[in-house]
């Protein structure tokens, strides 16, 4: 049951897309920081997630994490890329190609396990609300509730296209 309501994508209106926006904005600003503290919880949480990580797979202090230049590259590239996203709401066809070059590369370049999408855009959505509490309302929180079923959606979708096998 709850993987087919995970897989259903709800429609994101403009108003919720501005909410995204807004939040965005600031979460970005702090990119690199608010990147690297969701990677750390996201490892602490699901530790099996380490393995697809061959700089630091064997880290288990999260300072240690937090010092490491790889960790930091790579909550970079995942802003990045949910940025990207976030800009190009929009714009569909954008958000389907940018999620799906992610999905795609995730599944066959790095062969990470595509539940791992839905347990990082949880830990997402938990650490955004937490560094901005004030602005994670609950007209927030279900926009972004969308925004990480879209995210998951896309991801899991490309995995599809290229037939991958759990």
């Amino acid at each position: 049951m709850e993987i087919e309501r995970w897989e259903r994508s709800e429609e994101i209106s403009d108003a919720e897309k501005k909410v995204i926006q807004d939040i965005w904005s600031r979460v970005y600003a702090n990119c690199e920081d608010v990147g690297v503290s969701i990677l750390i919880r996201f490892f602490v949480n699901f530790p099996s997630a380490k393995q697809y990580f061959s700089q630091f797979k064997h880290m288990e202090d999260p300072l240690e994490m937090e010092r490491s230049l790889q960790l930091r590259k790579h909550a970079r590239r995942v802003m990045g890329a949910i940025n990207t996203v976030v800009e190009n709401l929009n714009d569909s066809e954008k958000v389907s190609s940018v999620l799906a070059l992610v999905g795609k590369a995730h599944a066959l370049k790095h062969k990470v396990e595509p539940v791992y999408f839905k347990k990082l855009t949880g830990v997402m959505l938990e650490v955004i609300a937490e560094e901005y509490p004030n602005d994670f309302t609950p007209e927030a929180h279900g926009a972004w509730t969308k925004m990480k079923t879209l995210i998951y959606t896309h991801v899991t979708a490309a995995y599809k296209e290229v037939g991958w096998a759990q």
